[in-house]
């Protein structure tokens, strides 16, 4: 059986014309004037009804033009910082540029971001004996930092191809994350990351998911074992780097985890929102 579902114009409407129609039959039979006036009645219902539904429509489309338009806009201007920095140069594809500014532009948008000059992005679809930390001054444009970041031992080897958000799994996780405040720990200075892609990497403060310091992500180790050491899901980078990176994206700025995962770029809270 079909639903009918009445707004409240409408309803009213229904309910005048057949309380109109019932005093008019009890009083007289209807005449020439009643039934004009009852299809003047239908008419100006369907009139509002047709209304309402074009308004709709425009409403709708006015919202898909705008948010076509903000998208070319968060592209082109992705396209003009990758190519103004000669990012492909440094091994970072475009379209884990692309991503990573899609996730940053909609969160610095919500208010989400406090340090908005920085953007960070490590991208696993690259081998981990590779510098795939990249570190961005985005209103300047310059490179601040490239260097090594391990992945979870559970993620893979020599590349990262696994990922979860479970408690204990070891693997990293992909998606958007928030930096918060430092710690000193077993690691020396640490710096904990929150987890803004729900479903995906939200785990991320419960599983002790930090940024921290290591000295098996090294050319030393590279070079003795012939892989980057991994990490039980934490995103470590050399040692000799931590004192230099956590200070400038403490406190607020975007850190990216790519992988061209096709469940993760599809289903993303943050760059689908």
């Amino acid at each position: 059986m079909k639903k009918f579902t009445l707004n409240s114009t409408r309803l009213w409407l229904s309910l005048a014309i057949c309380l109109f129609t019932v005093s008019s039959a009890v009083a007289h039979p209807i005449g020439y004037n009643d039934a004009d006036a009852i299809k003047k009645f239908v008419s100006y219902t369907v009139s509002a009804s047709a209304t309402e539904a074009r308004a709709a429509e425009e409403k709708a489309a006015a919202a898909r033009a705008a948010k076509q338009a903000e998208r070319r806009f968060i592209l082109a201007t992705a396209s003009s910082i990758y190519n103004d920095m000669d990012l492909e140069d440094s091994g970072l594809s475009r379209k884990a540029f692309e991503y990573a500014w899609t996730g940053y532009y909609k969160l610095k948008k919500r208010g989400l971001l406090r340090r908005t000059g920085i953007l960070s992005i490590c991208d696993f679809s690259q081998s981990s004996s590779n510098q795939r930390l990249y570190v961005i001054d985005v209103r300047n444009r310059r490179m601040l930092y490239r260097t090594y970041v391990a992945h979870g031992i559970n993620s893979g080897e020599e590349f990262a191809n696994s990922f979860s958000n479970k408690m204990e799994s070891c693997k990293s996780s992909l998606g958007f994350y928030i930096t918060t405040g430092t710690y000193t720990g077993i690691n020396g200075l640490s710096l904990r990351i929150e987890g803004v892609d729900k479903g995906f990497n939200d785990n991320a403060s419960r599983r002790s998911i930090v940024i921290h310091g290591a000295s098996y992500v090294s050319l030393r180790i590279l070079h003795k074992y012939g892989v980057m050491g991994t990490t039980y899901g934490c995103p470590a980078i050399p040692e000799e780097m931590n004192s230099q990176i956590i200070p400038v994206v403490k406190h607020g700025s975007c850190f990216f985890i790519y992988y061209p995962s096709k469940k993760y770029l599809t289903n993303s809270p943050v760059l689908n929102s």
